[in-house]
């Protein structure tokens, strides 16, 4: 048995994984507040929990983390704007030492695509790229039925990929990342924008104040219908779209698969990111549309990823 995590700038999330079955024994969840002895400490008291409940701790092979950032094979966490107090801090070593269990670790976003890959919404193409849709944005790529990493594991930070030179600045400090235009942070801007300018009225009236309103709120009004919330999730999938299209022109998948928070608002997000790509994509009467799917896991996407990768390293020590 495995132990999977995957560590997100609010919140940790551990599971108990049956890699043969890939089925889900048990999970537990805490705050990923701190920095890194603090995280550390979390965890293992999260691995102490579903140890203590499920009585296993003999059969456990390792422990898989899938970490905001770039968390790379070394097991440091080089660069995080979600997590900035536990950069360049050796989580896996660390996390190594205090529970004995080999860990292996990568990007919560590669863990989720490599979890849609053997179970989920990618588990019958061979080349898909999987977008998670969040505060930020992450993507995982499997290509050729194999995860794609990259040469140090960082492959997959798509959500700082510059798409407006001259845009408005990120709090990364870069200029016009794509995550400034489509994250739920933009989509809760552009509900705040709307209802600013007299047009979003129902999330007005859901929030305190225009200053409240953030993506929830766009989501629940376009859940009860509101024209004015559809209104605004038009605009925000063509700016998912536009970053997907740059995506597409490089890697080629036959699929992209949404996931992350935003991908709770469902069917209206799916078939306007699918319609918008076929619109802006180069070249795109030209070849085969790009088929847009839902993510099928949810929350536990990315630890249960986390851990099948995991039992793969342990089966290949």
């Amino acid at each position: 048995m495995i132990i999977g995590i995957d560590i997100g700038g609010t919140n940790v999330r551990a599971l108990i994984v049956e890699p043969e079955g890939a089925l889900v024994v048990d999970r537990r969840r805490a705050s990923s507040s701190g920095n890194g002895p603090a995280l550390v400490a979390t965890i293992v008291g999260l691995v102490d929990q579903l140890v203590t409940a499920n009585h296993d701790f003999d059969r456990l092979n390792g422990i898989g983390l899938g970490v905001a950032g770039l968390a790379g094979r070394s097991g440091t966490l080089r660069w995080s704007p979600n997590l900035p107090e536990v950069v360049e801090f050796p989580l896996g070593p660390e996390l190594e030492e205090k529970t004995g269990l080999s860990v292996t670790m990568t990007n919560d976003a590669s863990a989720a695509a490599w979890a849609e890959h053997q179970l989920g919404a990618g588990r019958d193409v061979d080349d898909f790229a999987m977008v998670t849709l969040g505060t930020g944005i992450g993507a995982g790529f499997v290509m050729g039925g194999r995860l794609l990493w990259g040469a140090e594991g960082y492959a997959g930070e798509v959500g700082h990929m510059l798409v407006a030179r001259d845009g408005p600045f990120h709090h990364t400090g870069q200029q016009g990342p794509w995550e400034h235009f489509a994250s739920g942070t933009a989509l809760g801007r552009l509900g705040r924008e709307a209802a600013a300018a007299g047009h979003f009225s129902v999330g007005l009236a859901m929030a305190e104040s225009v200053d409240d309103i953030d993506g929830h709120h766009v989501g629940r009004a376009i859940a009860a219908g509101d024209p004015e919330a559809e209104g605004i999730l038009e605009e925000f999938c063509r700016e998912v779209a536009l970053g997907l299209s740059n995506l597409v022109v490089v890697l080629d998948p036959s699929r992209v698969v949404l996931g992350g928070g935003l991908s709770g608002i469902g069917e209206p997000l799916r078939a306007g990111v699918e319609r918008w790509l076929g619109e802006v994509l180069p070249g795109s009467v030209h070849r085969p549309a790009v088929e847009v799917r839902l993510a099928e896991l949810g929350d536990d996407a990315g630890a249960i990823g986390a851990a099948l990768l995991a039992a793969e390293a342990t089966a290949h020590d």
